[in-house]
């Protein structure tokens, strides 16, 4: 099934037909979403009330994480995350809110395929409006396209690209069903003798097209007429925003992106509110400003089915070391024990052949 959204059927098809008015100029496009009747939003509970801390990373994990960094860049000695002696150890912990928004979009545009026999329906029953029609949607939170074709909104027309003839000309042969012979290089004769591959006629048969000069339309597949219609496109997405809360231990912001927390709450549904008593304000601060975001940005131009927030708490580790008298700094963090050092002093200039 293809998209044909420069050939519509007829200019002023379905001026009149409600839900797909600009489908007769050619158009189609975005569909907003009807006005959703938006029911109050139920209490929603806070996180529980628990420890809000992780324990400090001992100095022993944090030198295995350094050894197992060193010995992952094959560039690096290993004897500054051996013999190195850690001086002071910092954590600067950290919480990520995170907002997801799951939505549904909807759009039409004009689709064909090679028309087989069916009947067409147009007008014989009112088409039903974009958001009438029933689409079931994935998972929660999961990516997905549907392309669905319209009822009643079908029509048969000589194809467009072959102009009804089911055939094109043959790009190999030119056309022509034969190709200049590849012994004699079409002049039918090979070292002042007749060439007894072409039987001196220069030519070879175009196996592509079968000697035919043609080949079959690709876009009717030789039927020379198409089934065309009006094609709903169903988009479900899941719009994903972070916000880390700022701890000034001089690791980027960025480099928390690829490693996980510890889960600390998490909730999901229609509406969501900033989780009630969070002991942090700059967590409540991010989850308000992300929701108001979230709900201005995808409310007009799609329906929203469904929210979900979450919070960990990132273990984050500034480690100061020392090696050969001089001062140094790595940081372990994330459940991964992930180790950023960007003055590693062991580095050495390897070539890789």
């Amino acid at each position: 099934m293809n998209s044909a959204a420069a050939y519509p059927p007829a200019a002023d098809m379905f001026a009149n037909v409600p839900g797909y008015e600009g489908m007769g100029q050619g158009g189609g496009g975005f569909l907003p979403p009807p006005v959703p009747v938006e029911p109050a939003a139920p209490p929603q509970p806070g996180p529980e009330p628990q420890d809000w801390s992780i324990p400090s990373l001992s100095e022993d994990v944090a030198r295995e994480a350094f050894k197992s960094f060193a010995a992952s860049n094959c560039c690096y000695s290993k004897a500054p995350a051996t013999d190195g002696v850690i001086t002071q150890m910092e954590p600067f912990n950290t919480f990520r809110y995170r907002l997801e928004t799951y939505t549904e979009s909807r759009s039409t545009e004009w689709g064909h395929k090679p028309h087989e026999g069916e009947m067409p329906d147009f007008y014989t029953q009112t088409a039903p409006r974009p958001w009438e029609i029933h689409a079931t949607p994935p998972s929660l939170f999961t990516n997905h396209t549907e392309l669905i074709r319209v009822p009643y909104t079908s029509s048969v027309k000589d194809c467009h690209d072959c102009s009804g003839t089911g055939k094109t000309p043959c790009e190999e042969c030119d056309a022509s069903g034969h190709k200049p012979c590849w012994v004699c290089n079409g002049a039918g004769t090979k070292d002042d003798r007749n060439c007894a591959h072409c039987n001196s006629t220069g030519k070879d048969r175009c196996s592509k097209c079968d000697a035919r000069g043609y080949d079959n339309c690709k876009t009717c597949e030789g039927k020379r007429q198409l089934l065309t219609f009006i094609q709903l496109k169903v988009e479900w997405k899941n719009h994903v925003d972070d916000h880390v809360v700022e701890q000034n231990s001089g690791l980027k912001m960025d480099d928390l992106r690829s490693v996980s927390g510890k889960e600390l709450f998490k909730n999901n549904q229609y509406l969501l509110y900033p989780p009630a008593g969070f002991p942090d304000p700059a967590v409540l601060e991010a989850s308000a400003r992300l929701l108001r975001e979230h709900r201005s940005e995808y409310a007009r131009t799609s329906r929203i089915l469904q929210q979900r927030q979450t919070v960990e708490l990132i273990p984050i580790a500034k480690v100061c070391y020392k090696w050969k008298g001089d001062s140094h700094v790595f940081y372990v963090f994330g459940n991964e024990q992930q180790v950023i050092s960007a003055d590693y002093p062991g580095k050495c200039c390897c070539v890789v052949l």
